[in-house]
C-alpha cells in the first residue's frame, strides 16, 4: 500500500499524469467527475481528512450531516492520506510566499488549501481542483489541473 494508490478500491484510467494529489473540491464532487479526469494514483491530504471532518458537525440539518459523515467515512476508506509534516511545513513557506507576493488572502480558510498545495508540492505532485482560479498564483510552483464536471 502506497500513499498513491487508492487500495484498489477505485480504478481510474491512465493518462499524462499517472499520480496526483485531489484537493477537497474534487472529493466533495467526487460522484459526479469522469474518471478520465483524474490520475491514475491519487493522493490526498490529510488536511482534507481535516476539512471532510469538521462538515458533519457544521450543520444541523440531520440528513446533510449523514451524507457528509457517509463522504468522509468512505473518503478514509477509500484514500491513503499524505500527512503534514516538515517538508510540507517548509513547502507551506513558499507557497504561503507567493500567495502573499500576489497580494491574495492567505489566512483562515484560505489557510487550508495553501496546506494542501503544499503537500502536492512537498510530495512533487500535480494538484486536481474544481477551483483553479484559487491558485493561478502559485503558477511555476506547482501544476494545477482544473477537473471539469462530467
Amino acid at each position: 500500500m502506497t500513499p498513491f494508490s487508492t487500495n484498489g478500491r477505485v480504478r481510474v484510467a491512465d493518462r499524462h499524469n499517472p499520480r496526483g494529489l485531489i484537493d477537497t473540491s474534487v472529493v466533495i464532487d467526487l460522484a459526479q467527475i469522469d474518471a478520465a479526469a483524474l490520475p491514475s494514483q491519487i493522493a490526498i491530504s490529510a488536511v482534507t481528512l481535516a476539512e471532510l471532518g469538521a462538515g458533519p458537525p457544521a450543520t444541523a440539518d440531520p440528513a446533510e450531516r449523514a451524507r457528509r459523515q457517509d463522504r468522509l467515512q468512505r473518503t478514509e476508506a477509500t484514500f491513503d492520506s499524505l500527512p503534514v509534516d516538515g517538508a510540507v511545513a517548509r513547502a507551506y513557506g513558499r507557497v504561503y510566499a507567493a500567495v502573499a507576493a500576489a497580494r491574495r488572502k492567505t489566512r483562515g480558510r484560505r489557510a487550508f488549501d495553501l496546506l494542501i498545495v503544499a503537500t502536492a508540492l512537498a510530495a512533487e505532485l500535480p494538484l486536481y481542483t474544481r477551483n483553479p482560479s484559487d491558485f493561478q498564483e502559485l503558477e511555476g510552483l506547482v501544476e494545477v489541473i482544473a477537473v471539469p464536471a462530467s
